[in-house]
């Protein structure tokens, strides 16, 4: 009986690891002087532990940082080993989309305040959730998942694209290269939650105010190199006040809804670039044609 016990103990402990190991593949991060982010099947999680005790007087004033309100019902998951209260919250991007954001405040090992924070659009996986909270609080993700702030190259779906020091992140997985793109990606586990993230994005888009779809078409192309299809859409800010076509000089914005599977992975991305960008013959920019090349 013993050593069925510890043949079934070392069977839930390898596939736990094994489990984890295909969501490390996915999992990418960034630290910022203590607030981590992360990034994995179209989910943005966010971490950082405060210099407060975990007491009813201090947690007062973490709320407030995190706009959580008195009228904001909080929890206990009785789930999780660590003492916590945790928040959920519901809002309505359009009438398709819903936001959902949950927020747990956990007492570390120092005694300190952990805030770990999952938004994602139209799912709520709250076992997902447990995973990453044990993950983040008992550091465990590797190193791998981590990327530099400093950008000289990126990891594509475990691919290495060498990009220089002329870009920056805009977020985990979102990187920007002045007058040559910008492409931001998700990494999921499966293909239709793939397809879903990128119609929930053109979604997202069409719903900004500021500037409005002036063309929506089908196109060809070759992705990580495989043919596979991408929505094309082109963006007009002509006669719209707006910042961000006023930084960049731009009028209209040609945006590429892809869901592809990649390497053994389902990747959902979203590439980009202005009118005045550096636009090359083939009609891409030199970001955009690291991982796709329209087919002729």
């Amino acid at each position: 009986m013993k050593n069925l016990f510890t043949i079934l103990f070392l069977f839930v402990l390898s596939t736990l690891f094994a489990q984890n190991e295909k969501l490390f593949e996915r999992l990418q991060a960034i630290d910022n002087a203590g607030l981590t982010f992360y990034e994995v099947d179209g989910i943005n999680i966010s971490s950082q532990t405060l210099n407060y005790k975990f007491t009813d007087k201090k947690l007062k004033k973490v709320y407030r940082k995190y706009s959580i309100k008195k009228k904001d019902k909080k929890t206990t998951d009785t789930n999780l080993k660590y003492k916590n209260y945790y928040v959920s919250k519901i809002d309505l991007i359009t009438e398709n989309l819903t936001q959902n954001s949950s927020y747990y405040f956990l007492e570390n090992k120092d005694k300190r305040t952990t805030i770990i924070q999952f938004g994602s659009i139209n799912k709520k996986d709250k076992k997902f959730e447990r995973r990453m909270v044990k993950l983040i609080m008992e550091n465990k993700i590797p190193k791998k998942c981590y990327n530099s702030l400093v950008i000289d190259s990126i990891n594509f779906v475990n691919r290495k694209i060498k990009l220089g020091n002329n870009c920056q992140w805009q977020n985990v997985n979102n990187v920007q290269c002045p007058y040559n793109g910008q492409m931001s990606w998700s990494v999921h586990k499966e293909l239709k939650d793939a397809e879903n993230t990128v119609e929930q994005q053109f979604e997202i888009t069409k719903s900004k105010k500021g500037g409005k779809v002036i063309s929506e078409e089908i196109v060809e192309i070759v992705f990580e190199g495989a043919k596979t299809k991408a929505k094309k859409v082109i963006y007009d800010f002509t006669g719209i006040t707006s910042v961000l076509a006023n930084m960049s000089g731009g009028k209209t914005l040609t945006i590429y809804y892809v869901a592809s599977e990649v390497r053994d992975n389902y990747v959902s991305c979203v590439l980009s670039f202005w009118n005045n960008d550096r636009i090359t013959k083939d009609g891409l920019t030199r970001l955009l044609e690291e991982v796709m090349t329209l087919k002729k």
